[in-house]
């Protein structure tokens, strides 16, 4: 089935002290790669973020205005591509696979998304692949996105998730990197 991806990579890595989160390296390639990589198999792929350089093509977009969080940012993403699903990943997610990808987009079945839960079992919302109608609406029903909480900006839609798995596992620390 065919789906964009969408990649958030505008954060400010605040606990990073200021170190791009997204140019990090793990197994000698960069947390930004790793995810694009996973998403290769997408029709489109926008980067919400700076630019930067990456291992293959991609669209570049920014959040307007920038820094407006994640909610933002998947407004500005969602302006690229058509396909009817959205795969919705963080650029801190080293451990999702092309076949996490892959796996998302098929069970998605009828649900508005289907995501993966981190080993803890915590939803991420930000590696899901969604109904690219049903997350443009929540988007839209929230007003300005700037500064709104993921959470509470997809609460009303119909999601399932993965049993708990390390491709949801993501990288918040330093400490993170040694898992």
């Amino acid at each position: 089935m065919e789906f964009d991806a969408i990649v958030l990579a505008g954060g400010g890595s605040t606990r990073f002290g200021g170190v791009d989160k997204a140019m990090l390296v793990l197994d000698g390639m960069s947390l930004l790669d790793r995810v694009l990589t996973a998403t290769a198999g997408a029709a489109s792929t926008v980067v919400v973020g700076p630019v930067r350089t990456t291992y293959r093509e991609v669209d570049w977009t920014v959040e307007d205005p920038p820094s407006g969080g994640p909610v933002a940012g998947l407004a500005a993403g969602l302006a690229h591509g058509s396909a009817p699903i959205v795969v919705v990943v963080s650029c801190d997610l080293p451990w999702i696979t092309e076949e996490d990808v892959t796996g998302l987009v098929a069970g998605l079945g009828n649900h508005a998304g289907f995501g993966l839960r981190d080993t803890d079992g915590q939803e991420q919302q930000l590696a899901t692949a969604y109904r690219r109608t049903a997350l443009a609406k929540a988007i839209h029903d929230v007003g300005d996105p700037r500064d709104k909480s993921v959470r509470r900006t997809l609460a009303g839609l119909d999601l399932a998730w993965t049993e708990p798995t390390h491709a949801g596992d993501d990288v918040d620390t330093w400490a993170d990197l040694d898992d």
